[in-house]
């Protein structure tokens, strides 16, 4: 059974992957897909850093999950389940 696979919304690629029986997906590439923005990681880090300062429940819910990279290797990526993914998208 594949664990990791590329989902696609608006258009973007957005990679996921397996994790306790359920999907997560990469904070990042759902950022990127939502806003646009030219630098995703940098606008998550941002944002991240405001959800954390609030003490905002969603960022503990992120975990550091291996995801392919573009350069084809495995590196750990900020993750979220779906309900995680809609409590950021909410924020």
């Amino acid at each position: 059974m594949e664990t990791t696979k590329i989902a696609l919304f608006k258009g973007k690629k957005i990679r996921k992957t397996l994790f306790q029986n359920e999907w997560w997906f990469s904070v990042v590439d759902v950022c990127g897909a939502l806003t646009d923005s030219v630098d995703a990681g940098a606008y998550w880090r941002k944002l991240k850093q405001r959800l954390f300062e609030e003490s905002n429940e969603p960022v503990t819910k992120c975990h550091g999950l291996k995801l392919s990279s573009p350069d084809g290797k495995m590196r750990e990526t900020d993750c979220a389940n779906t309900e995680g993914i809609f409590r950021i998208i909410q924020r």
